[in-house]
């Protein structure tokens, strides 16, 4: 067999379940569940963006291997990082990029009570950052992330560690969901499921603010702030019970679809 053609073949990676904690496992797999949802909702970019978790009651985070598709991704490829970005667990071998780093780290570091960090540069998310009026109020969806909807301006690629400063600033104390101007779209949550929550309204959000804007900037019809404030303090007080029954569903359908990530 050539080079080229083993490079083809699917990375086999050992199981690491019986070496891990079951609180670690459990995180291992939804996060491995997450990046088979994004592969399933067109979220991925190549084998670029990360999704990181925190390993339950440590300083250590799960993050991708780089190298995978989202569409590849297991509990057990994930990577186990600490808080400096050094590698504790790789079982891949593929070791993780930099900017993903730089992006997480920054932000499990200065919010520790997030369990988990999504950042996506989907085609819509990427459009609506780079407008200068950000997300409108212009949708339901725009509502559910509107009273906490952060931004970044864009520094050039995530390689530069003090731009971690001004990205923990920028994001804030409570906020859940960040617009990185001219990059893309963060959102963040005590769970996994919370964070993917969040990225799937604020995405689906943009992709109405794109089409909506497709038939002509004018016809748009934005909401009154004060309207805007109602829907999201309204859906804030959904929150919680949505996502208890959401996340379980989206398990489920990868389930139907014969998704295999728990390994």
């Amino acid at each position: 067999m050539g080079e080229s053609a083993r490079q083809m073949k699917s990375i086999h990676t050992p199981s690491v379940r019986d070496r891990v904690s079951q609180e670690e496992w459990d995180a291992r797999c939804d996060l491995a569940a997450a990046y088979r949802l994004a592969a399933r909702f067109r979220w991925t970019d190549l084998i670029y963006t990360h999704f990181s978790a925190r390993v339950p009651g440590t300083r250590f985070l799960l993050i991708n291997p780089y190298g995978l598709m989202f569409d590849e991704i297991t509990a057990s490829s994930l990577v186990k990082i600490d808080e400096d970005g050094n590698i504790v667990d790789d079982s891949t071998g593929l070791g993780i990029i930099h900017a993903g780093f730089v992006i997480h780290g920054c932000v499990h570091q200065a919010r520790p009570e997030v369990g988990c960090v999504l950042h996506t540069h989907t085609r819509a998310g990427v459009a609506v950052s780079a407008q200068k009026e950000g997300l409108l109020p212009i949708s339901q969806h725009a509502l559910l992330n509107y009273g906490m909807l952060t931004y970044h301006d864009y520094e050039g690629v995530a390689l530069d560690m003090d731009e971690r400063t001004r990205i923990a600033r920028d994001l804030g104390p409570t906020s859940k969901a960040m617009i990185m101007r001219n990059h893309g779209l963060l959102t963040l949550g005590a769970s996994v499921g919370e964070a993917f929550h969040f990225m799937y309204y604020l995405d689906t959000a943009c992709q109405i603010q794109v089409d909506a804007m497709a038939g002509g900037g004018e016809r748009v019809n934005v909401l009154t702030d004060a309207t805007a404030q109602k829907g999201f303090m309204q859906l804030q007080v959904l929150g919680g019970a949505e996502i208890d029954r959401e996340w379980p569903t989206l398990l489920r359908m990868l389930e139907r679809k014969g998704e295999v990530y728990r390994v």
